[in-house]
């Protein structure tokens, strides 16, 4: 099997450029490795399409397809099963969960996404009901501000309920062994996972958003859902433009119809909207997410009340709203690159907030009743929270407006508010926790006293157990030393409750039970263990350290949580007030305004066709979208992208295993002694011709060929720029520059671009032309370009 590739080794392992190979599937470099102080061989990684098979690749939705439900996916790579996050939504309807109830068991590791509750809210109830015990992954925004996340609507929900899906505690056990990542870090998975490599790239939606690349034997997949190409205040967008040719792209169809406007456009309609509201003396409600979109509205808000000096009060109401503001100062680093170069020159931290004021209890509005306002809070989609209360005070008030930012989940009051034309009137439960009283209070402690009881004997018993159990232990140690032997004539049968021991004594047992491999009762003795050296007894100094009190930590059933704790939500949770759970149903007139303005931070239809283009996945799995969103993309990208374009259905498993067969491949010495390397900026490159021969099933070895190998074409490396082109020779000497948008190298060149982004170079001599296109970029030592060169003997690869 004859081999040709151009190597590249580089100090980094930077992708190397492209490279021309009879074995390349995917027309990208066959090789990317990093030099060794010359020690061969080498072990690199090879694709061949020449029979085999490759990576195993299988792909099932466990939730979110042909519908905007949760989003929960199986991925199974050789076996090694990766669930791509899990989510729930804002009803926390266990139905949903039924798919990954079946397999939760036999997951490896769990990939999240983004910090919101579509994408992790089932975690703390699949460990609970479901044994999911696979380690968890996620950048390190995603696991603060999702574990924020988590914690606001389980106090929304127990403000109002007597919510039991989950806990606190089921909540930090849940979020305790998470794994965190940095954007393009290759987390190299073990055991059961081995030679699987996964990495967190920027996915440009929320905070820490992530597309995951999973690559294993060369084999890429990647996994991008709620992805945002347009840059934003707090966020850059995202870079799955820089992945090309991935064995299989998982990606959404959740806006493919949609088009937004202009992103100065939308901002200015946003802003107007507010101010035509809040002149009129109303007030603003804005339903958002705990800690995702609702940081790009804090900013815009921020951006404008500072260039308008204006004074209309602004409040961001959640269970956690100093909480999460404080964690979002530190991820900085995480952020667009014009907040942290602001940050760098100024010291100024984008979310030292000036306008907008952190509340955590409902109550603090009643200052401002009367004042026009604008109020963002939790939940949007209207359904418990915050949000709901101040949507019923409102709605009445024609003065007032309800602006959505995003779409509301399926069933909740946001969607059903959203439809056009919206309701006049819709049916609301009221709820809210009563301390008890009376004769329900009596009861509740009657039943409380005889719990106490209950557990009180059975804590007792287990006391006793143990005691038992100790001692038995330690009298069969004591008895395996020296035997002691006994006359059994001289032993005889006494009363219960004592024993006649040798015929000469009674020994009274008092709750004593002898165990089984004592001769004679004998009482507990347990020996001093302590350490001691010359000067007594080893004292242990942390035994007698007084803890300092953590104000970023607060304690509740014994459990740490790893959060610094509004006011209202530590007296929710330490309030042990006996309570019930009062409800009503209430129809609201909704007399106030309604408007929904796209801020969800997707992409949109066009722009997703264009990045799904540009990428151009070897296999296509389309998830997360309206059926019709869902078939609409299909059809486009099966006729424009490539051929293999899937979308299944719930628990349908579809296998999008590559093509490729891969193989490790080992450069022999005798070969790597012979070839010559050419430096490139950073990295150093070599054209190598070679015979492949199989040493066993998975690995080939790349010998010297045994006769001289063929010519082969150029290959120009790099990234090729006029401007550097032009500096490059004119320190070689030539004569350039440029002349209608062309450069001109002395009389009889001229290098220009094309439509197609190549380079185009134009060489004329004795009125003849020759052109060349540079798919590639130059390479840094490139010979020089002067006139009657000989573009067929030159030395690049």
């Amino acid at each position: 099997m004859w081999v040709r590739a151009l190597l590249c080794f580089s100090k980094t392992l930077s992708p190397p450029p492209p490279s021309p190979s009879n074995f390349s599937l995917r027309q990208v470099p066959l090789f990317s490795i990093q030099k060794k102080k010359k020690q061969v061989p080498l072990s690199l990684s090879l694709s061949l399409s020449r029979g085999g098979m490759g990576t195993s690749v299988q792909v099932t939705p466990l939730s979110g397809v042909y519908g905007e439900n949760p989003l929960c996916y199986l991925v199974a790579i050789d076996g090694f099963n990766l669930l791509m996050d899990c989510g729930w939504n804002d009803l926390f309807d266990p139905s949903l969960l039924q798919p990954l109830s079946r397999v939760a068991k036999s997951i490896d590791a769990v990939l999240i996404s983004h910090p919101d509750i579509l994408h992790l809210g089932a975690l703390p109830y699949a460990r609970k009901h479901f044994g999911l015990s696979a380690p968890v992954y996620a950048t390190e925004p995603v696991y603060r501000l999702g574990l924020l996340t988590m914690y606001d609507h389980y106090l929304s929900r127990r403000q109002i309920s007597d919510f039991d899906m989950f806990t606190l505690d089921d909540i930090d056990a849940a979020f305790q062994n998470v794994i965190r990542l940095k954007y393009s870090q290759n987390y190299h998975l073990s055991e059961n996972g081995e030679g699987i490599v996964i990495a967190p790239h920027v996915a440009g939606h929320l905070l820490g958003g992530t597309i995951w690349k999973i690559t294993k034997d060369g084999e890429d997949v990647v996994y991008a859902v709620d992805f945002n190409h347009r840059k934003e205040r707090h966020l850059n967008g995202t870079v799955l433009e820089s992945f090309v040719r991935p064995a299989v792209l998982i990606t959404d169809a959740y806006n493919a119809l949609n088009n937004q406007v202009y992103k100065r456009q939308r901002d200015q309609e946003f802003i107007d909207a507010i101010l035509r509201v809040l002149r009129a003396d109303g007030t603003v409600l804005l339903p958002v997410d705990t800690a995702g979109r609702v940081l790009e509205l804090i900013l815009i808000l921020e951006q404008y009340w500072a260039q308008q000096h204006l004074s209309f009060p602004i409040f961001f109401l959640t269970n956690v709203a100093s909480s999460t503001v404080e964690y979002v100062k530190s991820f900085l680093e995480w952020m667009s690159d014009s907040i942290a170069k602001s940050f760098e020159h100024t010291r100024d931290n984008a979310f030292l907030l000036k306008y907008v004021t952190l509340i955590i209890n409902k109550s603090d509005l009643e200052n401002y009743a009367g004042v026009p306002k604008v109020v963002l809070t939790s939940m949007a989609s209207l359904e418990v929270g915050f949000s709901h209360d101040i949507f019923v005070e409102l709605a009445t008030d024609a003065k007032n407006i309800v602006l959505f930012t995003e779409r509301g989940q399926f069933g909740t009051l946001a969607r059903m508010l959203q439809v056009d034309p919206p309701p006049k009137a819709v049916k609301v439960t009221m709820s809210k926790r009563v301390p008890l009283v009376g004769d329900e209070l009596k009861a509740y402690e009657e039943e409380q006293e005889k719990i106490k009881k209950e557990e009180a004997v059975k804590k007792a018993s287990i006391v006793k157990v143990e005691e038992v159990r100790a001692t038995s232990s330690h009298l069969s140690e004591s008895t395996k030393g020296d035997s002691m032997v006994i006359d059994p004539a001289s032993a005889t049968a006494s009363p219960k409750g004592s024993s006649h021991f040798r015929g000469q004594m009674d020994i009274l047992i008092d709750g004593f039970t002898p165990p089984s491999t004592s001769v004679a009762p004998m009482f507990p003795f347990f020996e001093n263990t302590a350490e001691w050296d010359d000067f007594g007894e080893v004292i242990n100094p942390d035994d007698y350290v007084i803890q300092e009190e953590d104000s970023n930590h607060m304690v509740v059933n014994g459990k740490s949580l790893d959060v610094k704790p509004d006011e209202a939500s530590v007296h929710l949770l330490l309030d042990s007030t006996p309570s019930k759970v009062v409800s009503h149903e209430l129809t609201v007139q909704v007399k106030c305004a309604l408007l929904y303005m796209d801020f969800e931070g997707r992409s949109d239809g066009r722009s997703v066709k264009s990045i799904i283009s540009h990428v151009a996945p070897l296999k296509l799995v389309l998830v997360h979208g309206s059926a019709e969103a869902t078939e609409h993309l299909k059809m486009h990208c099966a006729k424009h992208v490539c051929p293999h374009v899937y979308a299944p259905q719930i628990e349908e498993t579809i296998d999008v295993t590559s093509d490729l067969c891969a193989y490790k491949v080992q450069l022999s010495e005798k070969l790597m002694s012979n070839v010559l390397f050419r430096k490139m900026v950073e990295n150093e490159i070599l054209w190598m011709d070679s015979v492949a021969e199989k040493t066993n099933e998975k690995v080939l070895t790349l010998l010297p060929p045994p006769s001289a190998p063929p010519t082969h074409k150029s290959v120009l490396v790099g990234d090729l720029k006029l401007a550097d082109f032009k500096q490059y020779l004119s320190t070689k000497g030539v004569q350039v520059e440029f002349a209608g948008g062309a450069l001109k190298c002395g009389e009889h060149i001229t290098v220009r671009k094309i439509s197609d982004s190549s380079q185009k170079v134009t060489y004329t001599q004795n009125s003849m032309t020759a052109a060349v296109s540079f798919s590639c970029i130059l390479i840094d030592d490139l010979c020089c370009l002067q006139s009657g060169w000989d573009w067929s003997s030159t030395d690049c690869y």
